[in-house]
């Protein structure tokens, strides 16, 4: 099967934050995907804030999700800061699961 960036995606909807019950993919965490024939994968991502106390897990798990893909060949987790998340950055169907005003 090919590599394609909605496998990558569908790999990131199944990693979560585990204080906020929304995948990271609908939260708005996922700033870049990136992938090469070779196997090779790039994901920029930021976290709610930097303090956040899963800063290392919910990296790893993007790392152990995507890794999972049989045609993966190496994963790289940038965590960035620019532009800052905001709460305006989660997806329609999150705010309606979180019961925020759309």
């Amino acid at each position: 099967m090919e590599l394609t960036s909605e496998r990558i995606y569908d790999a990131l909807k199944q990693c979560y934050d585990p204080e906020i019950p929304v995948n990271i993919v609908d939260l708005g965490l996922i700033y870049e995907v990136q992938h090469d024939d070779a196997g090779n994968v790039a994901v920029k991502m930021t976290l709610t804030m930097q303090g956040c106390p899963s800063a290392q897990a919910i990296p790893e798990q993007v790392k152990q999700r995507i890794g999972a893909i049989d045609e993966v060949r190496d994963v790289n987790v940038e965590v960035v800061w620019e532009p800052a998340w905001n709460p305006s950055m989660i997806s329609a169907d999150a705010r309606k699961q979180l019961g925020l005003e759309i």
